[in-house]
């Protein structure tokens, strides 16, 4: 009698080839890892702490009481007929949802590196996994908000129907610029200490602490070209019923859907080369 050995399946990993070379049905099929992956780092993020999730909470609000003081009351910078606390809170908010995001993604891979080494998914899945945390920290951060609306006699507008796709835009140009950075942090390790030096200069180059209106007319294009200008500015606009700055939030739009295309295509392009670097 011949006994037939049987020679075990070999299952060949290979990158796809192109900047762009997505799979997404691949993604799809992962994305019950994308859920654990966002509830494990939701946890972490408040796990032992004293306050817990209070700390969504305690970081604008302070951060917009710094700024009402020394920009509001010492520098005084107006808002467009608006009080400075909550038209500041209004972009603290999607600023803070921005800024999470591309510090989080920065960061992930080399958090992750015996996760990444180990076992076979889609890389995108690691920082993506920050936009989960951040849609928290931001839902838990409306709530005051929604209470400062009620105090100044704010009422709500049409143009909070624009609020998704604007935090849809933003999570774009966060992740684009997240997945960017996460992968030179790969491989030039001192990137991860310019990081938050980048993000706060993005900040003031922002209009957070100001109204868009205070720049220049002839400078308004190139200052538009940051996307965070129009976002930021469409979302204050869209919560506190003012009118909705179309022209930068157009250019705002481009820009964002370009950087989320570059990032991923950087992404994509050293991936291969993950694990032998972490």
């Amino acid at each position: 009698m011949i006994e037939e050995r049987l020679e075990p399946a070999v299952i060949r990993i290979l990158p796809q080839k192109g900047w762009l070379a997505v799979n997404w049905g691949e993604l799809w099929q992962y994305r019950e890892m994308l859920y654990f992956l966002t509830w494990r780092d939701v946890k972490v993020r408040y796990k032992q702490t004293i306050l817990g999730a209070s700390w969504a909470l305690i970081q604008p609000v302070m951060t917009m009481i710094v700024f009402w003081i020394f920009f509001g009351k010492l520098a005084g910078i107006k808002s467009d007929n608006l009080p400075y606390p909550i038209s500041c809170y209004a972009a603290l908010l999607p600023w803070t949802f921005f800024s999470g995001i591309v510090t989080s993604s920065a960061g992930s891979l080399i958090g992750n590196e015996r996760l990444v080494t180990k076992i076979y998914f889609p890389r995108l899945l690691i920082p993506s996994a920050s936009v989960g945390v951040g849609l928290v920290d931001l839902i838990i951060a409306l709530t005051v908000l929604l209470g400062m609306m009620v105090y100044y006699q704010i009422s709500l507008s049409v143009g909070m129907l624009a609020i998704p796709i604007l935090l849809i835009l933003i999570v774009a140009v966060a992740l684009g610029v997240g997945l960017f950075l996460c992968a030179l942090n790969v491989e030039y390790r001192d990137f991860k200490y310019m990081i938050p030096f980048v993000v706060q200069l993005w900040m003031f180059a922002s209009p957070v602490v100001y109204p868009s209106s205070m720049v220049p007319v002839k400078y308004q294009f190139w200052f538009a070209l940051n996307p965070m200008a129009g976002l930021i500015e469409g979302f204050r606009s869209a919560w506190l019923n003012k009118a909705m700055p179309w022209s930068m939030l157009e250019i705002s739009a481009v820009m964002s859907i370009g950087i989320f295309l570059a990032g991923v295509a950087y992404f994509r392009r050293m991936e291969c080369k993950f694990a032998d670097l972490i």
